[in-house]
């Protein structure tokens, strides 16, 4: 009864007209942001905080909020279209995404992930509603040694998204992790690998890697190619609906992308991109035929998808029960509570009911009006294929480089861009896919960062690894996996072998 009650006076608030209103702009402008590439919620929401300043705390967390996970649908839109991720955790999406685009299908795309952004976000919806003290007594169990344990396991699964072979895509995490290393070192403050470059002293940008593996790559290889002249498709609601075969195909892999994304966005410090990552990894793992995937498979479309916007939704939870920002984002979501006098902590929720609980049901008014939005525009934006490609690569490209340059207003950025995309260029080339390396990337300061709080904690002693269940789990977990994809390998290199011998053999 307590939970009925409290849903009651959440409804009660997030359905007052102005806040409704508020609620409606967030999730449009979040939709907005994440379709343009390069720009992501982070700009917009640090754009739209002072506006917030004489505003209802409840209505500016709601509209800030709608930005926040109405970025995740948008996101999706340019990664199947133009292969350029709106965000980061929709990079993944590019990867089965593009290709159906390429095949005709770019409708059924992205109905696919309208659908399955909307399953995501109401499971992440029922788990934080009926399980938050849970969730945050879990989060509080999470030291930097299970940190440091589940990334590595994120980073292992990551290597099989790879089309080609698990070592090509554990070559790509390490490259990722050795990108990340580059900038100024958080404990000592010494610039490392940035070649006394004082651009590099924050890092190499993560839009810029994104943007260049991503789109200036696809840019440069779709230059002079059979894609210049592809007819777009003709985009109908009957074209749009996927098929039988199709929607069942979906159906497991959104339950587990959800489940996936709800349990990982709780997690201090995870976030949506991670949960995307692995929600692939795991489909193509499990998946009867693993070779469809980077090719148009629809599974590598809705488990991500429903993932993300799973962990964008229970993402709150560690933000507001325990006061522990999951991202950059949700640092900037806590300074606008504490600008409005509140303290996010363990008596949020019991101080501020009218907030959290209008906030919780705002989540799921706000996620209609994002189907509601996204489903009849769906034909519009696939009509973007219809300009000829001659005239939209140049525009592409500029809109690339306004938006890298609009993160921290630095030439030096668009000049990274360019450099980037001739690594991608080449990466593609030889066959090797991007996405492990831009996951490393992201990874790899969190990775190091808890390693050494973990060796610091424990005074050099690496067996606190092993010592400290979650974390020993975790590695074993990993250690199966590592041992799965070896075994994998020569079984392979023997059958082919096999083969080989029984064509020789074979009379002429």
């Amino acid at each position: 009864m307590e939970l009925l009650s409290n849903l009651w006076l959440g409804l009660q608030v997030a359905s007052e007209p102005s806040t409704l209103l508020y609620c409606f702009g967030g999730v449009l402008l979040g939709t907005v942001v994440g379709v343009l590439p390069g720009i992501g919620a982070l700009a917009a929401i640090s754009l739209l905080l002072p506006l917030t300043y004489h505003m209802p705390p409840t209505a500016a967390i709601i509209m800030l909020a709608g930005v926040y996970y109405g970025a995740q649908y948008g996101g999706s839109t340019a990664s199947i279209l133009l292969n350029l991720p709106g965000t980061p955790s929709s990079a993944v999406t590019c990867l089965d995404g593009y290709p159906m685009a390429k095949n005709g299908k770019a409708g059924v795309a992205l109905f696919v992930t309208t659908i399955a952004s909307l399953a995501g976000a109401m499971s992440g919806l029922v788990l934080l509603v009926l399980f938050s003290p849970a969730i945050s007594e879990m989060g509080l169990k999470f030291g930097p040694a299970e940190f440091f344990s589940m990334m590595v396991l994120g980073l292992v699964a990551a290597s099989s998204m790879s089309a080609g072979s698990a070592a090509k895509g554990l070559a790509m995490v390490v490259f990722g992790l050795l990108l990340g290393m580059v900038g100024t070192d958080v404990n000592s403050g010494v610039a490392r690998f940035s070649f006394d470059v004082p651009e590099l002293m924050d890092g190499i940008n993560l839009v810029a890697l994104a943007m260049g593996l991503f789109g200036v790559a696809e840019v440069v290889r779709c230059i002079n190619s059979a894609d210049m002249n592809r007819k777009p498709e003709k985009v109908t609601l009957k074209s749009m609906a996927p098929s039988g075969e199709e929607f069942r195909a979906t159906v497991k892999p959104m339950a587990r992308g959800s489940a996936l994304g709800a349990a990982l966005g709780a997690l201090p410090g995870v976030g949506p991109s991670i949960a995307a990552f692995m929600a692939y990894a795991i489909e193509k793992k499990v998946a009867k035929d693993p070779s469809r995937f980077g090719r148009g498979a629809v599974e590598g479309i809705s488990a991500p998808e429903s993932a993300n916007n799973a962990a964008a939704q229970t993402a709150f939870v560690p933000s507001l029960s325990l006061g522990i920002p999951g991202d950059a984002v949700m640092a900037v979501m806590l300074g606008a509570l504490i600008i409005h006098g509140i303290q996010p902590g363990p008596m949020l929720i019991s101080e501020q009911p009218q907030l959290f609980w209008g906030l919780v049901v705002s989540f799921a008014i706000g996620n209609i009006m994002l189907v509601v939005l996204n489903l009849p525009t769906i034909g519009l934006w696939v009509a973007l294929l219809r300009i000829p490609f001659a005239w939209m690569y140049p525009a592409i490209l500029v809109f690339v480089a306004l938006g890298v340059y609009s993160v921290n207003n630095n030439t030096f950025d668009i000049f990274s861009v360019a450099v980037l995309g001739i690594m991608g260029y080449a990466l593609m080339v030889l066959r090797f896919e991007p996405a492990p390396l831009l996951l490393g990337y992201i990874l790899g300061p969190m990775l190091e960062e808890n390693l050494r709080r973990t060796l610091l904690l424990s005074r050099g002693d690496p067996m606190v690894f092993i010592d400290r269940p979650i974390s020993a789990g975790l590695l074993a977990v990993t250690g199966a996996m590592l041992l799965w994809a070896v075994w994998s390998t020569v079984r392979a290199t023997l059958r082919s072998r096999r083969q080989l011998e029984r064509a020789e053999q074979a009379p002429a």
